[in-house]
Order: C-alpha cells, then sequence, then structure tokens
C-alpha cells in the first residue's frame, strides 16, 4: 500500500486495523495495518508513542453537501457533473473562491449542462 490508498474499515482492534483495499490494483484484498511504535530519539527526555500509520479523510458528494458550509471545497471534474445544479452547489458551499480548489485535466473544459427537453414542459 502507498499513498493515495482508499480502504474500508472492516474491524478496529487495540493493535490492528483490518480494512478492504478499495482502490488500485490490489482492490477487493484485506489489509492488516498494525500500530506503529515511534521513539524520538532527538529530544531529552526518553518516550515511546504508538499509533496507526494512517490519516482519515472525509468525502461528500454534491448532492449531500447541499446546505451544508465548508471552510475547503474541492471539486473533482474528471468526470462532469450530472447537471448544472450540481456545478453550483458545490461551488457554493464556501464564502471565498481563494477556498475553492477544483481539479481539472489540462485542456480540458466542464459542461453547462441543460436538459432543454424538461425546461418546457
Amino acid at each position: 500500500m502507498c499513498n493515495g490508498t482508499r480502504l474500508l474499515i472492516k474491524e478496529l482492534k487495540d493493535n490492528l486495523i483490518v480494512a478492504t483495499i478499495i482502490t488500485g490494483p490490489a482492490a477487493g484484498q484485506l489489509a492488516h495495518i498494525p500500530r506503529i511504535p515511534m521513539i524520538p530519539t532527538d529530544l531529552p527526555i526518553p518516550f515511546k508513542r504508538v499509533q496507526f500509520p494512517v490519516k482519515l479523510s472525509f468525502a461528500l458528494t454534491i448532492n449531500k453537501s447541499q446546505g451544508q458550509t465548508f471552510e475547503l471545497v474541492g471539486i473533482d471534474l474528471r468526470k462532469e457533473c450530472f447537471t448544472h445544479g450540481q456545478l453550483y452547489v458545490g461551488l457554493s458551499r464556501v464564502g471565498s473562491a481563494d477556498n475553492q480548489f477544483i481539479l481539472l485535466p489540462q485542456n480540458k473544459t466542464t459542461s453547462n449542462i441543460v436538459y432543454r427537453e424538461v425546461l418546457t414542459q
């Protein structure tokens, strides 16, 4: 496993996390993550800290974010939004454009998708 591997936690034990890998070539396999003792050598007082080598992250779909307010928003536009309203909701969840981050590959644009047949009925 390396940075960016996504896991689905199955069991949390005192000294072990059991998870299923959900991305990459090892998708579907079980992963056992042990606690790692960390003993700093650059401090005058010796101590031992034990922690899991994982970083917690959260993701939320655009539809679930409606009505929420966030400090930072990141939007992945490698796959187009289903409707224009989704992009608007995603971008309007934060107060400042400085706190919006959009992932869009170089030389690619995103479309304002409007279904005219729905609007005329």
